[in-house]
């Protein structure tokens, strides 16, 4: 019987520390504010790629619709910071004080009930973390107790995003419609406008998606990942074995829910707006396209595949803003056409040889460390 790959065994300390070392190293040394600022937005998007190698790369589950789960997150910081911001004294000249200037402009004259949780900082990041996780539960227990899954989950979860997209535009006075919400200044009455602020978040950004990383690495090497492994292999073997096929489903799409909602709020944070064009299907679909370049199958990989495409995406709308879009689309055809395993596989099949003979190290694939487990895990039986 073969041994279950160990949480952080050596490679994956190697892995983790060249990542943080980047992060919290080289980029804040290499970067003005400015870039680094950039770096900071192009991580948030990372919450999301990791939460998609746990549905998708490991669970099986492609969701077109993360975006929905990063705007409940981004929204709801949005929230508290903006009420924040709208205190008696800030909007004096309104014709209602003490509410958010786009209800005033739309002629509402009291605070809305869902806003009131948001005057507490505590529940308001409780409320990013569960609201998210109830939506995915509700979601996932209406899809995967009937069996939807594979491409009709795909074009569900797309539908929601597109819908999440209309009500927010639609509730205008309530949401601030197309615009979003915007003019977000401190937080607890600290600045968060200012270069100083933008710098101690970008750290605290890292720090968060270093600390979710470690999470999805504990979830991927435990007996849960195993199983996993082997329901994406063999979904109707795990079935037969006893497992509730769809219980793993609902908890690894909660959980891509809530990696990709601290993602959310982290972006609000770091960028100082939220808006329903961070909603709906196309970043979705972008989202998507970060973790195929990464590679589906590798944590650290889809971190990488995040800042490639981004620092690419930038660049070339800098330099051909009509041909970006394409530029994009072609890297992911690229990638899909002749490196399917992304950015990981090229680094497993020609790079990690030579190191690993050269650190010695035990041979292990670390794009998919529960492939040699998935017959195991798929035979267990239920306990």
């Amino acid at each position: 019987m073969k041994r279950a790959p160990s949480f952080m065994d050596r490679k994956d300390l190697l892995a983790l520390a060249v990542v943080a070392a980047l992060l919290l190293i080289v980029f804040p040394l290499a970067l003005d504010g400015f870039r680094l600022n950039l770096v900071g937005k192009y991580l948030t998007y990372a919450f999301v790629a990791v939460g998609l190698v746990m549905c998708w790369g490991y669970g099986g589950i492609l969701s077109l619709g993360q975006g929905l789960f990063f705007g409940l997150g981004g929204y709801g910081m949005a929230m508290y910071l903006k009420l924040e911001a709208s205190s008696v004294e800030n909007t004096k000249i309104q014709s209602t004080p003490g509410i958010p200037d786009f209800m005033d402009w739309n002629q509402i004259t009291s605070l809305p009930w869902a806003w009131e949780p948001f005057h507490s900082f505590p529940l308001t990041l409780i409320l990013i973390v569960l609201a998210p996780a109830a939506l995915a539960f509700l979601i996932g227990s209406a899809m995967f107790k009937r069996r939807v899954s594979g491409v009709y989950f795909a074009i569900i979860t797309q539908a929601l995003a597109a819908i999440a997209t209309i009500l927010i535009i639609g509730q205008q006075g309530y949401t601030g419609g197309v615009n979003g919400i915007t003019d977000l200044r401190t937080l607890m009455g600290w600045d968060i406008r200012t270069d100083s602020a933008k710098f101690i978040l970008y750290f605290v950004n890292v720090f968060l998606l270093i600390g979710v990383i470690c999470c999805a690495m504990f979830v991927r090497d435990s007996k849960l990942g195993r199983i996993l492994v082997a329901m994406r292999e063999k979904e109707d073997r795990v079935r037969f074995s006893g497992y509730s096929v769809a219980n793993f489903q609902i908890f690894v799409f909660c959980l891509g829910a809530v990696f990709a909602a601290i993602g959310g709020a982290m972006f609000t944070l770091q960028v100082g707006f939220m808006s329903p064009s961070l909603v709906g299907i196309v970043p979705s679909i972008e989202m998507v396209i970060f973790t195929a370049v990464g590679g589906r199958l590798s944590i650290f990989g889809a971190v990488y595949g995040t800042l490639l495409v981004n620092f690419a995406k930038t660049s070339l709308s800098e330099s051909f803003p009509e041909l970006w879009l394409l530029g994009l689309g072609g890297l992911f055809i690229a990638v899909v056409l002749f490196f399917p395993n992304g950015l990981a596989g090229i680094w497993r099949d020609y790079v990690q040889p030579p190191i690993d003979r050269l650190l010695k190290l035990r041979s292990k694939d670390p794009t998919d460390p529960g492939r040699d487990v998935a017959k195991q895990a798929a035979s267990m039986p239920a306990e």
